[in-house]
């Protein structure tokens, strides 16, 4: 049985990232992969984000952080919105003109709608066959891939842990997917 993988390679995960900026344009779509990707949200929770949670419209700014309750755990998240995140809604936000109200992620046959989770996955599977990755990437592997380039970038993995609301290590071990690889690059980087 296989499962949902991490994008690991930077080349593909670039490619994967443009698809819907430079190959098939499409402004909410890129969004929804970059928001997946810098916040480890899971995609239930990308999808009900509105524009009133990221961007204050009485100061005309983006808001410093995100404040959801995760929808799976029950538990409050707070996540910091990063530069890219914060571009990529602007491009979002001059293209819509959205209401304070609206979803991030607008369904184009009912704006009072958000995309269906199966939507998002076929947003995911596209941009994925563009980048010539494996079958095994969905929308969870947005959350994965963020786990995974954050722990190679040295992030400890009890920090991943309290980021994903993860209630043991074992899981977020599981996260981050570790292959041999990863193990070969610790053994050859480590001389002593």
């Amino acid at each position: 049985m296989s499962k949902t993988q991490p994008i690991r390679k930077t080349n593909q995960l670039t490619k994967f990232k443009e698809y819907y900026l430079t190959e098939k344009p499409n402004l909410r779509n890129y969004a929804m992969i970059i928001l997946g990707l810098n916040t480890a949200l899971r995609i239930g929770d990308i999808l009900n984000i509105t524009w009133d949670m990221v961007y204050d419209f009485k100061n005309k700014k983006y808001r410093s952080h995100l404040y959801l309750t995760e929808q799976k755990t029950g538990k409050d998240a707070i996540i910091a919105l990063n530069k890219p995140v914060k571009t990529t809604l602007e491009m979002l936000r001059r293209a819509q003109t959205p209401q304070q109200d609206a979803y991030l992620f607008a369904s184009q046959k009912n704006k009072s709608f958000h995309i269906s989770r199966c939507q998002a996955y076929r947003i995911i599977k596209k941009a994925a066959a563009y980048a010539c990755l494996p079958e095994h990437v969905s929308c969870h592997s947005l959350r994965k891939t963020f786990g995974y380039h954050a722990w190679k970038n040295g992030t400890p993995p009890a920090l991943l842990m309290d980021i994903f609301n993860h209630s043991s290590y074992q899981i977020t071990k599981q996260y981050l997917c570790i292959e041999q690889d990863d193990k070969d690059d610790v053994f050859c980087r480590i001389v002593l």
